[in-house]
């Protein structure tokens, strides 16, 4: 797969002498030779210790020119060559784009032109965000050829600030269910154990950070794409408040929940995706333009006390059958808040099941694909699409309204607690093998994994998953927090602060070093 996405590029990807670093022929002499050796000196680490680097250490060592964005570069490509045959994580790999910016982001550091923490950072884009003059296939043969000519405005932010774009990551076919399972370039397989969903829909985004294919990805959540793989795959994925990040350039799966977020491995480095992503875009209608705050500043309490916060426990709906191992788990995560000096308090939520508005707008988007070409669309995709096709204007503008008192009722919680914490998902990723025999489970399944992160697209309100334990198997567990509209800085404050008390977060799966 990775050779196929350098063809399209326009040939095999090349690396340069010397790491693929390159030096204009009138430069200095002596100024390249010492950056040479300061970067021959890390070109001696090895790819798994960039790995074990946050975007936090990373950018502070490409600041200080001790190492290169073509080497992180490099080592990226390098570990998508060796694990996304096995992962299946990837669908279009830019390698030669990507090698060309990491070039233009060491002479721009090298000249003094340092745009921030995500220059030379190498990351991974959910293959529904439009990439100009590259392949945006949304996992499906609808759009197996489909090149956009306009970058989606997340991606146009994240050139700006100088990130390398490695490639677009595969998904739940149109984003359209949660297991990664029903995609037109094959199920993605989660890090842990390959044998095991990664989750979905952004599950090549999560599984690619956990794997170490990238140092972060943006991908999208319209009921908890990004928090439920971000939960199995052991990182951190971060869903704004509605309206915080522009979706213009994104494939919509729903208008109403869909929301555009950063997946990390750590909160402080969703924290600084965030502060790239985020902001008004006026021509992206469910943009709203509020106020942005220094994300960055919830995120860096290490030295000072966690603050000291009223945390909501809503355990009807949210703690019903759970996985005895997750659910162990959680009470641990609730012990050290209070440990942490939170208030721990036992709250109730009015929470919503109906989907009809969901299914009203995916059947709106796709209504004149479907009746031209449905043979394209996996017929899983299909089924789900189909199934809003029967649902009058009346009964979605009904179900509309009830989204937008839902979205006003749940601020009054808030003046009660300052976040609220449940488990990301109930149960531990199941075997594909198992789904893949009795597909009729697949959709009963999804439901049960998506069941505790969809309120929260309901709501509109900013939530974070953040790894809070392992199973006996070695499956990684997610904790769910969620805070006030527009107040991410809350979310990562209380996110950050239980990081700092766990090593969770530091754990990397055992086939990175395979």
């Amino acid at each position: 797969m990775v050779r196929e996405a350098r063809r399209a590029e326009g040939g095999q990807s090349r690396v340069d002498s010397y790491r693929g670093i390159a030096f204009s022929d009138t430069a200095d002499d002596r100024r390249k030779l010492r950056l040479q050796a300061l970067w021959l000196r890390e070109s001696f680490r090895s790819n798994e210790d960039h790995v074990s680097l946050t975007i936090r250490e990373l950018s502070r060592k490409i600041r200080d020119r001790s190492i290169s964005p073509v080497e992180l570069t490099h080592d990226c490509l390098s570990r998508i060559e060796k694990l996304n045959p096995t992962l299946n994580a990837f669908i279009t790999v830019t390698a030669e784009s990507a090698l060309d910016r990491a070039r233009i982001a060491e002479r721009e550091i090298f000249g003094g032109d340092y745009r921030g923490p995500l220059h030379g950072i190498p990351i991974g884009l959910k293959d529904i965000i439009d990439t100009a003059g590259v392949r945006t296939t949304a996992a499906s043969a609808l759009y197996k050829d489909r090149i956009p000519t306009e970058d989606a405005e997340v991606v146009r932010r994240l050139r700006a600030a100088g990130a390398i774009i490695l490639g677009k990551q595969n998904l739940h076919e149109f984003a359209y269910g949660g297991s990664s399972m029903v995609s037109f370039f094959g199920e993605i397989h989660n890090p842990w154990d390959t044998s095991r969903v990664a989750g979905g829909s952004s599950g090549g985004s999560a599984a690619s950070v956990a794997a170490g294919l990238g140092f972060a990805a943006v991908g999208t959540d319209t009921a908890g794409s990004m928090r439920l793989p971000a939960a199995y795959c052991g990182v951190v994925g971060l869903k704004p408040t509605y309206g915080r990040v522009s979706a213009r350039g994104v494939v919509p799966l729903s208008w109403s929940y869909d929301h555009v977020g950063p997946i990390a491995n750590s909160v402080y480095d969703a924290a600084l995706m965030l502060q790239v992503l985020a902001g008004y875009d006026p021509a992206d209608p469910a943009s709203i333009d509020a106020p942005v705050c220094d994300f960055t500043a919830a995120a860096q309490l290490i030295d000072q006390p966690p603050p000291k916060l009223r945390i909501g426990v809503p355990r009807p709906f949210f703690f019903d059958d759970l996985d005895p191992e997750v659910a162990d788990a959680i009470e641990k995560a609730i012990e050290l808040f209070r440990k942490l000096d939170a208030e721990i308090r036992e709250v109730k939520l009015e929470v919503s099941t109906d989907r009809t508005l969901a299914s009203a707008e995916a059947y709106a988007y796709h209504q004149s694909f479907v009746a031209r070409s449905p043979e394209l669309y996996q017929p899983a995709t299909l089924a789900r699409i189909q199934s809003g096709a029967n649902i009058s204007a009346s009964d979605a503008l009904r179900a509309s309204s009830d989204l937008q008192a839902s979205r006003h009722a749940i601020r009054k919680i808030f003046d009660e607690v300052d976040v609220l914490l449940t488990p990301t998902v109930p149960i531990p990723p199941p075997v594909i093998a198992g789904l893949r025999e009795h597909t009729d489970n697949l959709r009963p399944q999804e439901l049960i994994m998506l069941r505790n992160t969809r309120p929260f697209n309901v709501w509109g309100i900013p939530a974070i998953s953040i790894p809070c334990g392992f199973t006996k198997d070695g499956l990684p567990i997610g904790l769910q927090l969620a805070a006030a509209p527009w107040r991410e800085d809350v979310v990562l404050q209380a996110a950050h602060a239980y990081e700092q008390a766990t090593d969770w977060h530091k754990r990397q799966p055992a086939l990175i070093n395979s």
